[in-house]
């Protein structure tokens, strides 16, 4: 890229962070959006304005050559040099340089730079939403409101620079023009002006409600694919290729109807549009005649109502279909504002602090939640672990465990009590550095569709090759990983593993996610039937490494083969939310409750279904 070029690309930051949570009103929304923008976007505006303008100069430079030659041919050339010279220089160099000056700060540096710049601010506040916001919603459909509002925001940019200031100047440069040839026939533009703009007025809240209505529809068939998309497997092992096509066609007829209510208001528009444009025209060519039969305007005159006549006519279906489609593009910004700018129900405190390395001392004192519904979760919780003390967790499902993690990841808030880590508040921790104190390996392991090297280093990027083989020999990975191969011939560290990690078993995915539990070496580590896909040979030698894994950690492990926890320092047994029982696994089977029960109940190590409860 040229030096001038990289110096308009680089008027707008493209990455500059947003200032506070998107507006819920439109005019503030935009303003959230292009904020740091603003002066690139105003230069862009002036400089389109110009070339407006040079459209009627255009026109008064074709009336002043017309009239130039009423007196004849002989010695034309001599007579009329300067014009001549300045109509030249004008149509050569300054009307080229005007609209290529306005379309370099369009398209290099509006354009290219505004979308990324309501992507990433989009972006990030999605990914600043509570867990709930997601289990509300289609992954896809979120995604989808993402893209299309911020693309929907840099088109009306764009559009608005390149039209609508266009269009300002050129019929406020064409009324002096007019004025200057005869006020009537200015008159006649500002008549028709003013009918023009009722038709836009009555049409384009029409247009914006009627959008607004398919981008919501089109949104719903991208979440009703994606989610069916991202089960196949499930679609595929229970038959239902039929329900799920069935539950797509409702989306896409709904999308249907959608577009065609959109495409009956955007038809009537343009025809009464057509109409509209025919008539000016005919007003002004018209009435310049009129004059000229009464003496009172030139032909050159008449050449420049006319040319101005029909620029504005073609230039206004021009403006018009344009504004169609900023007015659709502001209903798919409405219809995104919808989903997207909801306020984060889980923040940081003003005062929030961070934690270079936690001890691990964990203390839950008296912790209710229950998601909002008076039930379920866990009630009235007390529990308190010491820095590298092994505890074991167990429970049938719907005992509380699941919240129990959650809660001390601090994906969700109690709803009465309190946890500390080290005696701190966690809701006065910044909520990444929490996080970062923490491992975590869940039956359900979590892939990203990239290499197997990225996935690793997921639990510390900045870990060196020789430290991330190093964990995934200790996951048992390095030698399964060496073998694997990808569509596109990327192998070993390299190869891509697919979405959510598709191309590998259940036991890979979970010695992965083992590796990167163990690379991100955090103080605390929770296992959530972390060796639950793995067979006894693999597990034996994983359960090896844990133990080493473990050493100086604070450990919450999370087990229905009870085989896994029974050499923890301590087990609790959870029930309907509560701790029911505490204590080693000698001590339970002496006391003859309920973890006996499970433990004599176990088929292959396994809690027993007569145990097992709805969540």
């Amino acid at each position: 890229m040229n030096r001038p070029a990289a110096w308009v690309a680089g008027l707008i930051a493209p990455f500059q962070p947003a200032f506070g949570p998107p507006p819920e009103t439109l005019g503030a929304f935009f303003g959230w959006c292009l904020r740091g923008a603003w002066p690139a976007i105003g230069v862009a505006f002036v400089a389109s304005a110009l070339a407006g303008v040079t459209e009627v100069v255009t026109a008064f430079m074709l009336g002043a050559v017309v009239d130039s030659a009423m007196a004849g041919p002989e010695g034309y050339f001599a007579r009329n040099a300067l014009l001549l010279t300045g109509f030249v220089v004008f149509y050569v160099v300054l009307r080229p340089l005007v609209f290529g000056t306005s379309a370099a700060f369009n398209g290099l540096a509006v354009g290219p730079s505004v979308y990324p710049l309501v992507q990433s601010r989009l972006h990030r506040w999605t990914m600043g939403q509570a867990v709930t916001f997601f289990d509300d919603d289609f992954a896809g459909r979120i995604a989808t409101k993402q893209m299309q509002t911020a693309r929907a925001v840099t088109e009306v940019t764009s559009e608005t620079i390149n039209v609508v200031a266009f269009a300002l100047a050129s019929l406020i440069g064409s009324a002096v023009l007019l004025v200057a040839i005869d006020w009537r026939v200015a008159a006649a533009l500002t008549l028709w002006l003013v009918g023009y703009l009722g038709l836009i007025r009555w049409f384009m809240p029409r247009i914006r409600g009627r959008s607004k209505a398919r981008a919501a529809a089109r949104a719903m068939v991208t979440g009703q694919v994606v989610d069916t998309i991202t089960n196949i497997k499930t679609v595929k092992l229970f038959g239902h290729a039929e329900h799920e096509d069935r539950s797509a066609l409702d989306a896409m007829s709904t999308l249907r109807d959608r577009a065609i209510d959109f495409g009956e208001v955007s038809t009537s528009f343009r025809f009464a549009l057509m109409f509209t444009a025919g008539l000016l025209p005919v007003i002004l060519i018209g009435g310049a005649i009129l004059l000229w039969q009464a003496g009172t305007a030139t032909p050159g005159d008449i050449a420049a109502a006319g040319a101005i006549a029909i620029r504005i006519a073609q230039m206004t279906g021009w403006v018009s279909f344009t504004l169609m489609a900023m007015y659709a593009n502001v209903g798919e910004v409405e219809d995104g504002m919808l989903t997207l700018t909801p306020r984060w129900t889980l923040t940081d405190a003003a005062d929030a602090v961070t934690v270079d390395r936690a001890e691990g001392r964990i203390a839950l004192e008296g912790v209710t939640f229950t998601y909002g519904r008076g039930e379920g979760g866990i009630r009235d919780l007390s529990l308190t672990l010491e820095r590298g003390e092994k505890l074991g967790v167990v429970g049938a499902s719907g005992a509380g465990k699941s919240t129990l993690v959650a809660l001390l990841l601090r994906l969700y808030d109690p709803e009465s009590g309190r946890i500390t880590l080290d005696g701190c508040d966690i809701r006065d921790i910044a909520q990444d550095s929490l996080r970062r104190q923490i491992g975590m390996v869940t039956q359900e392991t979590a892939m990203f569709n990239r290499s197997a090297r990225d996935n690793i280093l997921y639990g510390r990027p900045d870990a060196t090759e020789e430290e991330m083989a190093a964990a995934a020999r200790s996951a048992e990975a390095h030698g399964f990983i060496e073998g694997l191969r990808d569509h596109r011939g990327r192998r070993g560290y390299d190869a891509h593993l697919g979405e959510r990690g598709v191309k590998l078993s259940g036991g890979q995915r979970q010695r992965i996610a083992l590796a990167r539990a163990i690379l991100k070496d955090a103080p605390v580590l929770i296992l959530d039937e972390a060796t639950s896909a793995l067979d006894s040979e693999v597990e034996a030698a994983i359960q090896q490494a844990l133990e080493r894994v473990m050493q100086d950690k604070t450990v919450i492990a999370i087990a229905h083969r009870l085989s896994t926890i029974a050499r923890m320092d301590r087990i609790v047994v959870m029930d309907r939310g509560r701790i029911v029982e505490a204590g080693t696994h000698a001590q339970l089977l002496a006391r003859g409750g309920l973890y006996a029960r499970y433990w004599e109940r176990q088929s292959g190590g396994f809690i027993g279904v007569d145990d097992m409860v709805a969540e």
